[in-house]
């Protein structure tokens, strides 16, 4: 599922059934638009809450961990587009048998109606403003559950054609009530009930503005693909929220793990300068759905910066096919390359697969396309890609012009926030 299905989905859906609910003769009216786009708004806020829990069947629905998030992110800015809307005309008409399905006095009910968008506000700015250190936005995101509530509480309170026992009313409270467990779960109960296993720091290896970490488990380790990510969370002060890292390693049999970390934010550059062998580490594992492409295939992976990290998982799975078929791109910046494009064109070469490296600009990696698709079918042709969004519309152009199919490029989001 895409993230404009359910934001489409949603919307028709909430419209639909709030329209067997008032004479078709308002149905063309500012009153019933002001409904409908409030009413969406609510079901938009409880689906980004149940998104947000982290559950196994809704990564598995998305089809990855980073695209349950890009969803979650977007519902949330259409919530506040339409609940702005929803805030300045009136939902409400003579027309409409209205009567509120919790009672209030008017003071709360205006009240509760205020808050409810002022908490939709706050939760939409906080969670998009990245000038807030993540230490502070985690907590601050965390009352998006909470702040929740006021805006269920604003949906039972105000005069309104739907109830409970209405298709409408039934589809929104089915939604809030999964949205409500969600929140519930992901603030009380994911530490205890997630996959998590403790680890140990075994060894650090500290670049200028990097940093490889491998840990150990302490007891049987978890289960993961290569290509896929984990939670960390270091059992330090200061370093006990978790961030999601690439893992880079494939699975070994002693259940070590690696990362590759570099070090721009401000947890990541305390994590280079504090880390320590010997620290014990919480690692909540696995998530996503970064796959190679079916063995056989003509394959080139392109890995920005640190976005290298699912491919030296790649080139480090035992159980793989032939690597003889795919070419390893890595952008980089040569003042921050790490791990180092000697040892990365080491790894690649150890396995069959052909090594390029692209510094100032993408020629390396134009040219490297414009080859593969003279040598080779473009339909044939498959990417894979990990790395900045920028990098990733350059790709896009590039395949076009290479008459490469926009469906043979297989990419993981590269940020969360």
């Amino acid at each position: 599922m895409k993230t404009w299905h359910t934001i489409i989905g949603i919307l028709l859906i909430t419209t639909f059934t709030l329209l067997l609910e008032i004479p078709a003769d308002t149905w063309l009216t500012s009153a019933t638009l002001s409904l409908v786009l409030g009413s969406a708004a609510l079901a938009y806020m409880a689906v980004s809450c149940l998104l947000a829990s982290r559950w196994g069947f809704v990564e598995r629905l998305f089809g990855g961990l980073d695209r349950v998030y890009e969803a979650h992110k977007w519902l949330g800015i259409w919530a506040l587009a339409f609940a702005s809307y929803h805030l300045v005309f009136k939902a409400n008409l003579e027309q409409w048998n209205s009567v509120p399905i919790l009672e209030l006095s008017k003071y709360w009910t205006r009240m509760v109606r205020q808050l409810s968008y002022v908490a939709l506000g706050l939760i939409v700015l906080l969670a998009l403003n990245r000038n807030i250190p993540y230490s502070q936005w985690r907590w601050w995101h965390k009352l998006s559950g909470p702040l929740f509530l006021i805006v269920i509480l604003h949906w039972l309170s105000f005069k309104s054609p739907i109830a409970l026992d209405t298709p409408s009313g039934i589809w929104l409270t089915v939604l809030c009530t999964l949205g409500v467990l969600g929140a519930l779960y992901k603030l009380l109960l994911y530490p205890w009930v997630a996959k998590v296993g403790e680890y140990r720091v075994t060894s650090v290896k500290v670049e200028k503005h990097s940093l490889h970490l491998e840990l150990t488990p302490e007891g049987r380790g978890f289960p993961f693909k290569a290509g896929q990510f984990a939670f960390l969370s270091l059992q330090e002060k200061g370093l006990r929220e978790p961030h999601p890292f690439t893992i880079a390693s494939a699975e070994a049999h002693d259940g070590r793990i690696e990362f590759v970390i570099r070090a721009l934010g401000d947890y990541t550059q305390r994590l280079r300068q504090q880390v320590k062998v010997g620290m014990r580490a919480d690692i909540y594992a696995p998530y996503g759905r970064f796959k190679r492409p079916e063995a056989g295939t003509r394959e080139i992976w392109i890995g920005g910066g640190v976005g290298i990290s699912p491919f030296i998982s790649w080139l480090q799975d035992a159980s793989a096919g032939q690597f003889d078929k795919a070419t390893l791109v890595y952008c980089y910046n040569p003042s921050r390359a790490f791990p180092s494009v000697d040892a990365l064109q080491g790894m690649a070469q150890a396995r069959g697969a052909t090594f390029v490296g692209n510094s100032g600009g993408v020629e390396a990696l134009a040219q490297t396309l414009k080859r593969a698709a003279a040598e080779t079918d473009p339909k044939e042709i498959q990417i894979s890609f990990c790395g900045p969004k920028g990098l990733l519309g350059r790709v896009r152009e590039l395949m076009s012009e290479c008459r490469i199919p926009e469906g043979n490029l297989h990419y993981e989001f590269f940020e969360f926030r």
